[in-house]
């Protein structure tokens, strides 16, 4: 089997991709962006590995032997599924293999906001603690958990998980399922407009759809407290990023603390870039899901999923 890894490092040059070599002839590319490129590198491939390259009718059409497509990702949006399953190439993604650590990231966000940590941490730094006549400071204020209402959007693998360190802090949780489909009876389900107006800590956990896509717009931010905290570590387009910008200026909510932007990397024409305040807004680069440990299962994950494969078995496969 002819197996070509088209971004080797979206899962970074410090964890190991060698395993997979062990399974056919490999031949792996650092980083794969354009239609172009893609469509060569994947023409004399049995397997493909990818994570956002496009595979579609224009990249594959010449790739007459792909059998399988592994995603180094639980998303499959670089896919289009109807086409492949046309031509008989299975997909497979990893699941469950970031939920621990899109969890703590989560809460790494919220707490560092909440806590103004960035804030305390540059005044230690300055000099000026050093330089006052009392042993504390806390010129901004911050809060605790313990009491308030935390609010998920989609309670899969990740949202439970939040759900249950946002109970152990002490906070009450609510949820709501934007297909409606929900089986989860741990928490009190509630309403979009219950959830915004409720809501002390908004954490987003949902897939990217029609139905989700600017789920958090400006009718739903101008809903929310103005104290609230909203946290996106699901997709950048659930939440429309110039409507946020305007209620993060306004005040309409405290802070935001975001993983994921509407187009990444981030634009300076983004307005979003535009905000310095990190007592207001924290922005990190798509890391959520990206722990060592983390990646290390990524890689596991899509290494199975091409052992079962060879073996004639089906292992995560997304468009049986």
């Amino acid at each position: 089997m002819k197996i070509v890894i088209l971004e080797r490092n979206s899962v970074g040059e410090d964890v190991s991709v060698d395993s997979i070599r062990e399974l056919g002839d490999v031949t792996v590319y650092r980083n794969t962006v354009t239609v172009e490129e893609v469509r060569e590198r994947v023409k004399d491939a049995d397997i493909i590995i990818a994570n956002k390259s496009p595979l579609n009718e224009e990249t594959l059409r010449e790739a007459s032997q792909v059998k399988l497509i592994c995603e180094f990702a639980t998303g499959y949006d670089n896919c289009d599924l109807a086409y492949c399953k046309s031509r008989g190439i299975k997909v497979t993604n990893v699941v469950d293999y970031s939920t621990a650590m899109v969890a703590q990231h989560t809460f790494t966000l919220a707490l560092a906001l909440s806590q103004k940590l960035i804030h305390y941490d540059k005044y230690v730094k300055s000099g000026e603690y050093s330089g006052q006549d009392r042993f504390s400071n806390f010129d901004i204020p911050f809060y605790e958990l313990e009491g308030k209402t935390w609010g998920i959007v989609g309670m899969g693998n990740i949202g439970r998980r939040v759900a249950k360190i946002a109970d152990a802090f002490g906070c009450r949780v609510i949820f709501h399922s934007i297909t409606g489909r929900s089986a989860c009876t741990d928490y009190p389900r509630v309403d979009k407009d219950t959830l915004l107006k409720e809501s002390d800590y908004l954490s987003l956990h949902c897939p990217l759809s029609d139905l989700s896509r600017n789920f958090i717009d400006r009718a739903a931010l101008k809903k929310m407290k103005n104290t609230a905290v909203l946290i996106n570590v699901a997709r950048g387009q659930v939440v429309n990023n110039t409507d946020l910008y305007h209620a993060l200026s306004e005040g309409e909510i405290q802070a935001a603390g975001l993983d994921v932007i509407e187009k990444e990397p981030l634009e300076l024409s983004n307005p979003l870039s535009q905000i310095k305040d990190s007592s207001r807004l924290i922005i990190t680069p798509h890391l959520a899901w990206a722990s060592v440990e983390a990646r290390t299962r990524c890689v596991e994950g899509a290494y199975l999923n091409i052992q079962a494969f060879l073996r004639g078995e089906d292992r995560n496969v997304v468009n049986p």
